[in-house]
């Protein structure tokens, strides 16, 4: 079983981790594009919708850019997807390729429905600020390890 994001959740989420590491400042699309490997022609797109979101604060002009519009402690990963993508909840049963409840609930729905859940949960206690301490913490044990 595969559980993937889609490109535009994983672009999403790698400049919302571009700007909580940039700490202060304005970061520049091309810079947020360099830094984080995401194809320039897209990114345009992901930070309008992170903008409409509420999740990012664009600053138009040469000197421009982007910065979080709120602390990234309070920003969590599903908030971001939910930025991008809408609703998370699966919307096709994975017996039947319906909407599931049109002639009654398959037989795996309760496990899927609560797989589903326990995952959008993780998403939501994720915060970006905890991603990125997390990552810090384990550079610094690899940096004093070598």
């Amino acid at each position: 079983m595969r559980l993937d994001l889609t490109k535009r959740s994983d672009y999403a989420i790698r400049a919302m981790l571009a700007l909580t590491m940039a700490k202060e400042g304005l970061l520049s699309s091309r810079k947020i594009a360099e830094e984080m490997k995401i194809p320039p022609r897209f990114l345009p797109q992901i930070m309008g919708d992170l903008t409409r979101a509420g999740l990012v604060d664009a600053h138009p002009g040469r000197a421009g850019g982007y910065r979080l519009a709120q602390p990234a402690s309070s920003v969590t990963l599903l908030t971001v997807i939910e930025a991008v993508e809408g609703d998370p909840h699966r919307q096709i049963c994975v017996m039947r390729g319906t909407a599931c409840g049109q002639n009654g609930e398959c037989g795996v729905h309760d496990v899927f429905y609560a797989a589903e859940s326990a995952i959008l949960e993780k998403l939501r206690g994720a915060t970006l600020q905890g991603i990125v301490d997390a990552y810090d913490a384990k550079q610094a044990v690899g940096a004093a390890a070598r």
